[in-house]
């Protein structure tokens, strides 16, 4: 019988995460206090090797097994990384209620139009306050990327416990300003624990506010004569808000290229994000109707991602754009870590095109990060003035590093925390430590939404990796009618492998020949996996390599 995992009613207080730790993406973070479960967004994480995988989501085994105990799952902003994966958590849990304020909300009711399901959605704004037998919630705006971005602060028997979303301060936002008010009173009546976006923890410099990046885009644009394609990150509405308001400055039209980039677009202007003259965004088919000085093209692909548009402009496959000379590329945006060889691998076939590329760079402000750098993430640490610290949301280094810099600011070394995916950080108003993990894994889905098996993945690696190969057995009434026969793909070449080629197969013949002596009555299934495994293991102390193997039984009748 399976195990149900759950926590005894005490008067501790338990935080993990089920994503966000030692990685950038998956954020789902959960609060839990005697019989109640408060769930902190539910996001995706986009893998560097991608085997088919288009994303991955958090594994919900607990929630699942504790549902009865959840009673809200609440969005801190409306990224990917962060709502993502709702849509396989509503399906797989059952979910009273979602509270999410603003863009975040029309995303998620995009999403539930597009997969077919439906939930309950309770819109909140920084007045909101929610009351639960163990929680009290009310909200303070940040600063993002992304419109209607907040912090979170759950009121407990011991304390405010501080969740900060993903932020940065911006002194002179395009949206709402930080609410440094609400912090610093939360900061009074006593914030027990804070968690805190950990992303640019290496990060030194001060990030650029937003409305900087939108005047360098402005004075790109009134100097560049032919077409723009202007490539971001979909999410990032602040800047497509820019770039839209840019274009129609210089008499442009905008045409958009890539599902995400589409999709964003067209909430975000329903909703009033984005605002532009009715005819502003033209269709594909319209193109040409146009002259190069009068069109901006918007594409995905800052990431180099290879079936995103501006890849496929660069390789000379969109179905729409090819590039002329004249054309100036300009990526707004920066590289994601591991991104950048397929990002310079792009930007190399721009130029080779007879594209002009304009990058982020000392001379050309395109892009600021919507994460906190060190400086303002010491700033949050002294707002706040927690008793006790838990990093979120980064890779491993940048989790440590942010405990860095919270000693730094006089929060003792022993109530700094570095917790795991699946890690359970216990407190109360006396202690705090890490105590016991839940079930945590991941689920990785492919681009039709499907769930796909790590079997399936392990071989895709394999095949990725070293080849397969196919070792044929004809066999009639028990016995090896001949030597089995080999043959592969992406292995070895095999003109030249005759005797590696010859080893492998006299290895394959004395390993039937030994089941089929031994097992007197044959079972095929059995007899594959045997083989596999053996040749497998042959093949690796020869050359070193692992490829995908693959028993093929052919039953010869009398």
């Amino acid at each position: 019988m399976r195990a149900i995992h759950k926590f005894k009613n005490d008067d501790n207080i338990r935080v993990f995460a089920l994503g966000g730790l030692g990685e950038v993406g998956k954020n789902m973070y959960c609060i839990q206090h005697n019989d109640e479960i408060v769930i902190i967004d539910s996001g995706i994480y986009f893998p560097d090797s991608m085997y088919g995988v288009n994303y991955v989501i958090p594994s919900f085994t607990y929630l699942r097994e504790n549902e009865d105990k959840i009673v809200g799952l609440f969005i801190t902003h409306g990224h990917e990384d962060h709502i993502g994966a709702i849509p396989y958590l509503i399906k797989e849990v059952h979910i009273k209620h979602i509270y999410a304020s603003g863009l975040a909300l029309g995303l998620i009711r995009s999403k539930f139009d597009e997969y077919g399901i439906s939930a309950d959605i309770i819109e909140y704004d920084d007045t909101s306050i929610y009351k639960f037998n163990n929680f009290t919630i009310s909200f303070f705006r940040t600063n993002h990327s992304i419109p209607d971005s907040f912090g979170i602060a759950l009121k407990t028997k011991y304390g405010y416990i501080l969740h900060t979303g993903d932020f940065k301060f911006d002194f002179t936002p395009l949206g709402p300003a930080t609410d440094f008010d609400k912090l610093t009173k939360l900061s009074d009546e006593g914030v027990l624990l804070l968690l805190s976006d950990s992303t640019n923890a290496n990060v030194n410099k001060l990030s650029l506010s937003e409305r900087k990046i939108g005047e360098s885009i402005n004075s790109l644009f009134s100097s560049i004569k032919g077409r723009i394609i202007i490539s971001t990150f979909a999410s990032n509405v602040y800047r497509l808000q820019q770039i839209v308001e840019a274009s129609v400055a210089f008499k442009r039209k905008v045409i958009i290229f890539g599902r995400s980039m589409e999709k964003t677009i067209n909430v975000s202007t329903k909703m009033k994000y984005i605002k532009a003259p009715a005819d502003t965004f033209i269709n594909a088919s319209d193109l040409d109707m146009y002259p190069p000085n009068r069109l901006t093209i918007l594409s995905t692909g800052s990431q180099g991602e290879p079936l995103a548009a501006l890849s496929r402009i660069a390789d000379g496959s969109h179905k729409y754009i090819k590039i002329k000379e004249g054309d100036t590329i300009i990526f707004s945006s920066s590289a994601i870590p591991g991104n950048q060889s397929s990002i310079n691998n792009t930007i190399n076939k721009l130029y080779k095109s007879g594209a002009n590329v304009i990058v982020n760079s000392p001379l050309h402000d395109t892009h600021t990060s919507g994460h906190a750098s060190s400086i303002e993430l010491q700033l949050m640490l002294n707002l706040c003035k927690p008793k006790y610290f838990m990093p979120i949301h980064g890779e491993t280094a940048m989790l440590k590093r942010h405990i860095d810099l919270a000693i730094e600011t006089g929060i003792k070394e022993r109530n700094c925390f570095v917790l795991k995916n699946g890690e359970v950080l216990t407190l109360n108003d006396h202690k705090c430590i890490k105590q016991g993990t839940v079930p945590c894994g991941y689920t990785s889905i492919d681009n039709n939404k499907m769930i796909i098996d790590e079997a399936i993945i392990k071989q895709r690696r394999a095949l990725a990796d070293s080849g397969v190969v196919a070792i044929t057995f004809n066999i009639r009434d028990n016995h090896l009618l001949d030597k089995p026969h080999f043959n592969s793909r992406g292995f070895i070449y095999m003109k030249q492998s005759y005797e590696l080629i010859n080893e492998i197969e006299t290895k394959a013949l004395r390993c039937a020949n030994a089941y089929l002596i031994k097992n007197t009555r044959f079972g095929e299934k059995k007899f594959k996996k045997q083989m596999e495994e053996e040749i497998a293991a042959f093949i690796y102390e020869k050359v070193e390599l692992k490829p995908l193997v693959v028993a093929i039984v052919i039953n010869i009748e009398n």
